[in-house]
């Protein structure tokens, strides 16, 4: 069996009483306390994660632009520098290679974040189709990645850097700002519904930053977070998770995050030929919420019915710790996707009634 990776953070998790378990070959923290008060936290006051696992790549080159606009479905044209963006890489039939966020740092350099899971395949994937005048440099293994998230987020890292974060604008970010021990890119984004930054840093800093953060956030109420608050927040807030909602199998549009396919951008983009039928046509699938009527909880893969007919799967569910319901998201054929619709999810042996409902299950109040 081969040892998992670790991220320079590996050496502090104990200190906070870190449970850790094997998440795609990485050796990370799935709690530290409980994933409820982890979560509860989050929404509350503020949590901290290391999602350092999470993969880099710099695009730069005279034509890094025209590249990345020929590979992703966004229109990363409308960037300005400081800016960011949510997009998705797409295979020509529209199935998704990786959803990832574009930093533009200036005109002729770009940061790409994408999956951890992804990273070698992403990678494979962005060199195959290179053109001439943009080169990318894979940065994963010499930067970490921390997120602060939760209504105290700003107020918290505030306290810590001298730039001023409050007229920072949601996925804007700003570069080579002075944390603890080093400089670090800090954007305002996250992946938990709520307001927060994700700084990205060198791996020898990440330690420092991590310990200053949970020092001068203490009062804040700030805690260590691991993956299964991380996991439970993003799918309140219905952000999709490769592997699960966006697959090889289904489109950004069937996913519900149409909002970053932009097919009359002028680029021609991998995937833009079957995303614009896709939209035309009408898509004959697409990502919902269901709420359980039954008891029982409505968990990954399992299948959903109307009477016998087989109408699809759900792709993450569990039961949420914000609304106390047993919830789930459900890629479901489009005939049985109207809100109340009543539908039966297979849970082991049983049959249980759910219905269709609104999402995301949960909103921050501005």
């Amino acid at each position: 069996m081969s040892e998992l990776f670790k991220t320079p953070l590996f050496e502090v998790y104990s200190k906070y009483g870190a449970k850790t378990i094997d998440f795609g070959g990485w050796d990370l923290p799935v709690q530290f306390s409980s994933i409820k008060e982890e979560h509860e936290a989050v929404r509350t006051q503020a949590g901290l994660f290391d999602v350092s696992h999470m993969g880099e790549v710099l695009v730069k080159g005279p034509q890094a632009l025209a590249y990345i606009q020929s590979l992703v479905t966004n229109d990363v044209s409308v960037l300005i520098d400081g800016q960011a963006q949510y997009t998705a890489m797409c295979y020509e039939d529209g199935g998704t290679v990786d959803d990832l966020l574009v930093y533009r740092k200036n005109d002729v350099e770009f940061l790409l974040v994408i999956n951890a899971s992804n990273i070698e395949k992403d990678i494979a994937w962005m060199e195959e189709h290179l053109i001439e005048g943009a080169e990318l440099t894979n940065l994963s293994e010499q930067l970490s990645l921390i997120a602060l998230q939760g209504p105290n987020a700003e107020v918290i890292l505030q306290k810590v850097v001298e730039e001023d974060v409050h007229t920072l604008k949601p996925f804007h970010f700003y570069d080579q700002v002075q944390i603890a021990t080093g400089k670090a890119l800090i954007s305002r984004t996250g992946y938990t519904g709520e307001d927060g930054f994700e700084i990205y840093c060198d791996n020898e800093d990440a330690v420092a930053i991590w310990e200053l953060l949970l020092t001068e956030g203490e009062s804040e109420g700030l805690v260590p977070c691991g993956l299964g608050a991380r996991d439970t927040l993003r799918f309140e807030a219905k952000l999709a998770l490769y592997g699960q909602e966006l697959t090889r199998d289904i489109s950004p549009l069937e996913a519900g995050v149409g909002f970053a396919v932009k097919v009359q951008k002028q680029a021609n983009f991998i995937g833009k030929e079957a995303l614009t039928k896709q939209k035309e046509e009408g898509l004959t699938r697409k990502l919902v919420g269901i709420e359980m009527i039954d008891k029982g909880i409505p968990r990954t893969d399992y299948q959903v019915f109307a009477g016998e007919k087989e109408i699809g799967f759900v792709t993450t569910g569990t039961q949420s710790p914000t609304l106390k319901k047993n919830v789930g998201l459900a890629l479901l054929d489009i005939d049985y996707t109207q809100l109340d619709t009543e539908v039966e999810v297979q849970v082991r042996k049983k049959r249980l009634k759910a219905k269709v409902v609104k999402t995301p299950f949960y909103r921050r109040k501005k």
